[in-house]
């Protein structure tokens, strides 16, 4: 049976990474599902709704079926009441659309690790489990939109008869503009900046973030992590972390990327000095370089997402993922995250988004 894919967010970080897989593979027939503000590529059929409308849904749907869809988007808001009202319907409106043509075999749910640290808004007041986190940790008892997808998904799941999973992936590492999360290519604009301006390369973040262990996502381990789940009959109905493999240290990374990019990795002396605060005066900067080297962007908030890094590296505590329930299962995949991050900074230089 020829697999088809829906993928809810196919121009963002993690369903761009995974289109581009899964037409690499050959046997999937790929449509991304997305608001219609940012072009698909190609060889992605395309489809415009607004998820937030059961109605917008339904007809973009209509007619259609799909063997798999991938949930790879979030609608952040003001709240956490909001973000669980609003995301939750997103997941209910196209499972309502999707489930009745009885064709939908499985359906993917891409969350975070903030499941285990809690939202933005109660980030890590609660009774944070112990590192490496795992899936049997369970939920906060907070409130948390990544909880209301997971229960939308299971009724759905229960009601239309088709398998899920979960994949909670820690920061991601990937190419995509326009995103509101992505440290990789925020890091690398970062870094241009201070080249450019000779400004100290000063990292941002907390000392447990510098001092003690971590891990990342390169978003093309998550992509084949997304397919293996979908097409495993071991990873059926269950809940997955996804990290790279490796674990470091920032204060071992920094002077790695600093080193990547030809500038002095600034001394750290335990001082949190976020980059929403710092680069006020970025946009222009930012503007002058991508003139001087006929950039494709030259906005910088299309690149950056200051607040999200910052919120990444502030974090008061280690975060440390366990893969073993994956590793159990049969995903045996494994990337190098310096490679990761060298890997996206090479590609930012091809597609002329950062300076050779």
């Amino acid at each position: 049976m020829e697999k088809k894919a829906l993928i809810i967010g196919a121009t963002g970080i993690v369903g761009g990474n995974l289109a581009h897989h899964l037409l690499a593979r050959g046997d999937w027939h790929v449509t991304g599902l997305s608001r219609g503000r940012t072009a698909q590529q190609q060889r992605i059929e395309s489809v415009t709704a607004d998820l937030t409308s059961p109605e917008s849904v339904t007809n973009a749907l209509s007619g259609r079926d799909f063997s798999h869809v991938f949930f790879t988007a979030w609608a952040r808001q003001a709240t956490e009441r909001e973000n669980i009202r609003v995301n939750g319907a997103m997941v209910r409106h196209v499972l309502d659309a999707l489930g009745p043509t009885g064709k939908l075999k499985h359906a993917a749910l891409v969350t975070g690790l903030k499941h285990y640290l809690g939202p933005f808004e109660a980030y890590a007041k609660g009774n944070v489990p112990l590192t490496p986190f795992r899936e049997e940790q369970g939920r906060q008892p907070v409130d948390n939109f990544y909880y209301e997808q997971e229960d939308r998904l299971f009724e759905a799941a229960r009601k239309y008869g088709f398998g899920w999973s979960v994949h909670r992936p820690h920061t991601i590492i990937g190419f995509a503009l326009g995103n509101a999360m992505n440290m990789g290519v925020t890091l690398a604009v970062y870094a241009t900046l201070c080249k450019a301006t000779q400004q100290p390369f000063v990292f941002p973040g907390s000392p447990a973030q510098w001092d003690r262990l971590t891990d990342m996502t390169d978003a093309r381990l998550l992509a084949r992590h997304l397919e293996w789940a979908a097409t495993s009959p071991n990873a059926r109905n269950e809940d997955f972390n996804v990290v790279n493999g490796d674990v470091f240290r920032w204060k071992w990374m920094w002077s790695r990327i600093a080193d990547y990019f030809g500038i002095e990795p600034a001394p750290f002396d335990g001082q949190i000095r976020p980059l929403e605060t710092r680069m006020q005066d970025a946009s222009k900067q930012w503007a002058d370089i991508a003139a001087r080297h006929q950039l494709k962007e030259s906005d910088i908030d299309r690149l950056v997402s200051w607040w999200h890094t910052d919120a990444d590296l502030g974090r008061p505590m280690e975060v440390l993922t366990d893969m073993t329930k994956s590793r159990k299962a049969g995903f045996l995949d494994y990337q190098s995250t310096p490679d990761a991050f060298f890997a996206l900074f090479d590609q930012l230089k091809a597609q002329r988004i950062i300076p050779a």
